[in-house]
């Protein structure tokens, strides 16, 4: 009770902290929360009357509309996703953790690029790298220290791939496919450029959401100020692809308007499906490819170790593995590494790039 005017009122209740509510763009009506998920909510306008769920439900076949609770297999009122994390503000040149050094107390650096050559290259097994050196070149090494070698290359390689000038055409294809992670099942999401057949977006996720889908299209529309007219990005049919198109819209505007292309399933039953198959064959392509690299590891035993070998790799297949339809030269011709005599030359190339980019990195921070 007011000690001045005696009247009643409750300490809790404060009109000036009522937050803001959204309301559907059709009707007006206040939005209901639904669903509450990992990276962002779901909202639901569920006004019977609203103009564009009545619009939508006069699309629905009348077999469903005669069965019980049959419209519901259609999404027909307003949905809205309101994301609980800015994954644009997220930074993509954050230097990687665990950075070791490159003073070689025993072996030097051209050991260190023939075990990369083995490992990364050739698609051999740590255990069986090491018996390699030892075979060939009489090298007595652990295994265990061929995988910190691996570690550090990482480390040094990963600015410089991140941060490559890519010449990028008017047609992505991107996929997601599934790795091991002490057993769990975790995500590596891959983006290409169909012209070069360059991976320019690459992420390792825990999930199967929109956040690292959002973060790959970030990798892979880095440098590009404004989208060509007849940009394509072709995917599958999962929803993460759309939400994350539109959550650039949403994020630079008209700039970065751009519609998903989905090919659904393995057989062409659609005219989108049949004339942008190719493209979902090439990525698809690229996922085996990745896989048999994968395979020889057995699954790894944290995100890291996740991430250092999908960094060595994507930097293998974009500047040192050769390719049939670029004439047998890598997809990213760099004039410099194309000009080494030998892969573990090149391999100490990429290190010293990278090292570079790193200074630049942090002293424009």
């Amino acid at each position: 009770m007011c000690k001045i005017c005696q009247t009643a009122f409750n300490p809790g209740d404060n009109r000036f902290d009522n937050q803001m509510s959204l309301k559907c763009p059709h009707c007006q009506h206040t939005l209901v929360r639904k669903k509450d998920r990992k990276h962002f909510v779901i909202h639901k306008c569920v006004n019977p009357k609203c103009p564009y769920y009545l619009h939508n439900l006069k699309k629905v076949d009348k077999e469903d509309l005669a069965e019980d609770h049959g419209k519901n297999k259609y999404k027909l009122h307003y949905i809205y996703r309101e994301f609980t994390i800015d994954f644009f503000k997220m930074d993509l040149n954050s230097l990687p953790k665990n950075a070791s050094s490159l003073k070689f107390n025993k072996h030097n650096a051209y050991i260190m690029s023939l075990c990369l050559t083995f490992h990364v290259n050739l698609g051999l097994s740590l255990r069986k790298t090491r018996q390699a050196l030892s075979d060939l070149y009489g090298i007595s090494i652990s295994h265990q220290q061929i995988a910190n070698y691996c570690k550090t290359a990482a480390i040094c390689v990963k600015p410089f791939v991140d941060n490559y000038p890519y010449e990028k055409g008017a047609a992505f294809a991107a996929d997601e496919t599934y790795i091991k992670v002490r057993g769990i099942k975790s995500y590596i999401w891959l983006i290409i450029d169909a012209a070069s057949r360059a991976i320019i977006g690459y992420q390792v996720s825990d999930n199967r959401g929109v956040g690292p889908c959002i973060l790959a299209m970030r990798m892979a529309l880095k440098g590009i100020t404004e989208l060509p007219k007849n940009f394509k990005f072709i995917a599958d049919g999962y929803s993460a692809y759309p939400l994350a198109a539109q959550q650039f819209f949403h994020e630079f505007g008209e700039k970065f308007k751009f519609e998903i292309t989905q090919v659904i399933g393995l057989q062409n039953e659609d005219e989108v499906s049949k004339e942008y198959r190719p493209f979902k064959q090439m990525i698809e392509r690229l996922n085996r490819t990745y896989k048999a690299s994968y395979r020889i590891t057995n699954g790894f035993d944290n995100y890291d170790g996740a991430n250092y070998d999908l960094t060595l790799w994507v930097a293998y297949y974009n500047f040192l593995r050769p390719h049939k339809h670029n004439g047998y030269r890598p997809p990213v011709v760099d004039e410099i590494l194309s000009k080494a005599e030998n892969m573990p030359a090149r391999w100490q190339l990429m290190i010293y790039f990278g090292q570079k980019k790193i200074l630049e990195l942090q002293a424009a921070s």
